[in-house]
């Protein structure tokens, strides 16, 4: 559009400036160096103090509003001085400087008339809800709708609407909200105004969150935020609730790291204080979620001391709020912490934010902590009335102090029946998610009833019950498949070059060549990947039966021991089941266990390579040390069957064959008891059609796969060009035994782009989760395919994790280096296993034992695990 000199053209840049802002920036400043009437100039000014207010410099926004006021004030015009006294007193609220906003605003209702008055009153109303007072915030934009609707102005009532249901969400009515955004999406529809339906896309996003849905809350900022590129204006908003987003999905570091890159570029710009002090306080949420009470602290104070500053006492609540949780978090405790947590609560409440409940129980939890339960019980049965109503992390805040109220009060019973109601709310939740990453995730949030409940059935003494409860909150992203869209083209693409890419930047490397390009375009399309995953919403519905230690210790039989490891406060549990019965034992703690693990893995290591034959008596000798460890004296109760290993998801990469009870043993792991009885129940397929896939680039060229093909006559062999990913894809689906010789990358960063490198690029974690069906057994030949990432409360994501879901009942995976040459014979010998009709985890206890008994080969039948029961 070309503004001419015209009075409604010059106008038409105010709702431009909402459409097309940076388009409004351009010809405003035009205006001006055409030397216009007083009118036009104080327009003009108007609109580059608007975009500067809310895209880049708050002090040159101030700047030229004020010359806007001043201009209108020449022109006489009473509602164009209303009209800029309320868009000056925004940007005063934004800059920090609040009574004078807010007198500018009230000049402006004074001075503006009809429809003019409307807008301002509109504009007070927004002001209102950036400083928490909700109430006058919904006075105001309740007698600004009427008007506007009368007047037919379809922009400015949209606007009104969006903003009344975004108070509705800061007071917890989500229904209403949702009734005020879709009315307003409605008016959006006949509008050209793309800033506006960006921000109401966001607004969108936001109420799906509250209303606990947060697939959808993910997919609809991302959407927002390709508007708002479209645009090419900042997001500072957004990022203020996607923090709040990927905090609710268990993606706390992400959240800091966003919120921390959104501050630093509104330093940059000399940005609004408001949103400062806002982004602030999403930092301080996530780094006190995150575990970091250092970070959470610094952020909080400086929050607090913006917000105070602001007079915006509803965000200095919650500001104090998360500093006292950061304080508590860091080991500080006193009668003072619990009177501060005990007035913020207060504070909250009065104002109706959704949050007291949090407080009441954190000034709870601070004097339990002190040994005052009299002091604490009146803010936990406060903070209790929460369970039963709200969004599912409020129920689970209300869950958490009926818990710790009962273990205050001794009630074992009422302990576990307030963790197991907490825990179903998280589960029914948790389900709504697609992804299995953010499944996995989303169990930190109920880390601290599975906790609770732990201790109470260990202090009870009944070490089935223990069993029960260590199983409750175990592995539970593994207990369906995650959800899998019938077609997703946009996806399938993003992965198709993403293999392309990284495939290209591989070979790059190889050649000592620079791939800095490379790299950004694949950590891009992984962004894209991973943001498309996580906007799939749950349709599983889980194993909806209860772990039955009664059912267990029937499948095992007489001679099978199944040893679950339980952390209580750090110690490690050992439940050992076999015989019809649950017996536990005390074992070490588990970060010495951990720290111990680490020197094994370190030794084995070593051992992958000719001439470190010194350092295997030291790796004998860290074995026993985790024995004693991890077994203590259940080591000795063993019997002389096969045993089943259910780790912490800490201890998964323990070489469990490596402990002198279990070297001679038929050995297998699992993620929980409940994953080894799907597995020991899942069927093979019909046919067990067999499966050889030789990758590029290692230093046996894939030699056992060579020799597997001339024992399986009619097995798939996919080598050289055949092996790309889709082909392998296809003939993994339904097979019966696949077998994968291929270089393994696992990714600390990303674990659900841990790889298999094929011909065409990487085979990920995302790859295998499209199959319908994954193998029955599988055998990953090569090093780093038994990785995992522990997150959430005690869930793992990696290779194998994605297999175990979809129908595969067992998998041979190596948790360490290892010497190709030394894999060979190990893999030829384990074939001949099963061959003879063993599962795998007898066929390599087997083949370890044909080895040659030299430290290298010895090191490398160590390092591979038998996971499931197949």
């Amino acid at each position: 559009m070309e503004v001419t000199a015209g009075s409604d053209a010059v106008q038409d840049l105010l709702p431009l400036v909402f459409a097309a802002p940076n388009e409004a920036l351009t010809q405003a400043e035009a205006v001006l160096r055409r030397r216009p009437t007083p009118l036009h100039a104080s327009v003009a000014h108007q609109v580059i103090g608007i975009w500067q207010r809310d895209f880049g410099d708050t002090r040159l926004a101030l700047r030229h509003l004020r010359r806007a006021r001043d201009w209108a004030a020449r022109a006489g015009s009473a509602d164009r001085e209303a009209d800029v006294l309320a868009t000056l007193g925004v940007a005063l609220v934004h800059s920090g400087r609040t009574r004078q906003g807010l007198d500018a605003l009230g000049r402006g209702v004074r001075r503006g008339t009809g429809h003019t008055r409307a807008r301002v009153l509109f504009r007070r109303a927004y002001a209102w809800w950036v400083l928490g007072h909700h109430k006058e915030a919904l006075e105001d934009v309740r007698r600004a709708v009427p008007v506007l609707r009368h007047a037919g102005d379809v922009i400015w009532t949209a606007r009104a609407l969006t903003l009344r249901a975004t108070v509705h969400l800061a007071l917890g009515a989500v229904e209403r909200a949702e009734a005020d955004f879709a009315s307003a999406e409605d008016l959006w529809a006949v509008t050209d105004q793309e800033h506006d339906k960006a921000d109401a896309v966001e607004s969108r996003g936001l109420a799906a969150f509250r209303s606990g849905d947060v697939p959808a809350a993910l997919r609809l900022l991302d959407e927002a935020e390709e508007r708002y590129a479209k645009l090419g204006t900042p997001t500072f908003m957004l990022s203020i609730r996607r923090c709040e987003v990927l905090m609710a999905a268990g993606l706390a570091a992400e959240a800091l790291a966003e919120a921390d890159t959104a501050i630093a570029e509104l330093d940059s710009i000399g940005g609004q204080s408001t949103r400062k002090a806002e982004l602030l306080l999403a930092a301080a949420r996530a780094a006190r979620q995150a575990d970091d009470p250092a970070t959470a602290t610094a952020r909080a104070e400086l929050a607090v001391r913006l917000f105070a500053g602001q007079r915006r006492t509803w965000w200095e609540a919650q500001a104090r709020l998360v500093l006292i949780g950061a304080r508590h978090a860091a080991g500080k405790g006193s009668g003072k912490l619990v009177a501060d947590a005990a007035a913020v609560a207060g504070t909250l409440a009065g104002l109706g934010a959704p949050a007291a409940p949090e407080a009441f129980l954190l000034a709870g939890r601070i004097a339990l902590d002190l040994g005052r339960p009299a002091d604490a019980e009146p803010y936990l049965a406060v903070a209790a009335r929460s369970r039963h109503n709200g969004p599912p992390l409020a129920r689970m805040t209300g869950w958490a102090a009926q818990a710790l109220r009962a273990r205050a009060a001794g009630s074992t019973r009422g302990v576990l029946e307030a963790c197991r109601r907490g825990l179903d709310v998280l589960d029914d939740h948790r389900m709504t998610l697609g992804a299995s990453e953010l499944r996995a995730r989303a169990t930190a949030q109920g880390a601290e009833l599975a906790a609770l409940a732990q201790q109470a059935a260990l202090r009870s003494g009944g070490p089935r019950r223990l069993l029960v409860w260590s199983e409750r909150w175990r592995a539970t992203a593994l207990s369906a498949p995650p959800t899998r869209p019938p077609a997703d083209p946009e996806l399938l693409s993003h992965m198709t070059a993403y293999r392309e890419i990284a495939a290209r930047a591989e070979e790059a490397r190889m050649e000592g060549r620079p791939v800095p390009a490379l790299e950004r375009e694949q950590r891009r399309l992984e962004r894209a990947i991973r943001s498309r995953t996580l906007h799939m919403r749950g349709e599983a519905h889980g194993d909806d039966a209860r772990f039955d230690a009664g059912r267990l210790l029937e499948r095992l039989g007489d001679g099978v021991r199944l040893v679950e490891l339980a952390v209580v406060d750090g110690r490690v549990q050992v439940l050992l089941c076999g015989q019809g019965r649950v017996r536990r034992f005390g074992a070490g703690l588990l970060a010495a266990a951990e720290a111990e693990a680490e020197h094994v893995q370190a030794g084995l290591r070593r051992l992958a390579h000719p001439g470190a034959q010194a350092r295997l008596p030291v790796v004998e000798a860290a074995g026993r040390r985790l024995e004693e460890l991890l077994l203590g004296p259940a080591a000795a109760h063993l019997g002389e069957g096969p045993v089943v290993i259910v780790p912490p998801g800490r201890l998964h990469r323990v070489p469990w064959a490596l402990l002198p009870s279990l070297r001679e043993r038929v050995v297998s792991v699992s993620p929980s008891a409940s994953s080894w009885l799907r597995a020991r129940e899942t069927r093979p397929p019909r046919g067990g059609r067999k499966v050889l896939v030789r990758g590029p680039g290692l230093a046996t060229g894939g030699a056992e796969v060579t020799r597997l093909a001339a024992r399986y006559s009619g097995a798939t062999v996919l080598e050289h060009g055949e092996a790309s990913v889709p082909r392998v894809l296809a003939e993994l689906d339904g097979a019966g035994l696949a077998h994968i010789a291929a270089h393994g990358t696992f990714r600390t960063d990303g674990p659900m782009f841990s790889s298999l490198r094929m011909a065409d690029g990487p085979l990920i974690v995302h790859d295998f989760e499209r199959l319908g069906r994954s193998p029955y057994r599988i055998i990953l030949s090569c090093c780093d395919t038994a990785r995992f990432a522990t997150v959430g409360a005690d869930e793992l994501l990696g290779l194998v994790t994605a297999l175990l879901p979809l129908g595969t009942a067992g998998v041979v995976a190596c948790s360490a280096p290892v010497n190709d040459a030394a894999v060979v014979p190990l893999m030829l010998a384990l074939h001949e296993g099963l061959a003879a009709g063993l599962p795998l985890p007898e066929a390599l206890r087997d083949a370890r034992a044909a080895l040659p008994p030299d430290p290298l080969h010895r090191a490398t039948g160590w390092a591979f695990t038998a996971f499931g029961a197949a």
